[in-house]
């Protein structure tokens, strides 16, 4: 079973979202790389919570789209190493 069968539909666009910010935190050197997933968590858990309210399936809903999210971005960064 794929990772996106377990992310509500509602949740869904929170991981480009999470994508584009992980670049502008990335570029805008504020804190280290190894910090980053931690950052893109925490903002998943905010925008999660404002869209679905605060439930403990926002929270495992907010961790699946951040991994999603994190993950994806690792698939396409290790792809254009491929030599």
């Amino acid at each position: 079973m794929e990772l996106i069968s377990y992310i509500m539909e509602d949740a869904l666009i929170l991981i480009p979202v999470l994508m584009i910010l992980g670049k502008m935190i990335k570029i805008s050197s504020i804190m280290p790389n190894r910090f980053i997933p931690f950052a893109l968590l925490s903002i998943s858990i905010v925008f999660s919570t404002i869209m679905m309210g605060l439930s403990l399936e926002t929270l495992i809903q907010a961790i699946l789209v951040t991994g999603a999210a994190v993950f994806g971005h690792q698939l396409v960064k290790q792809m254009r190493d491929i030599k």
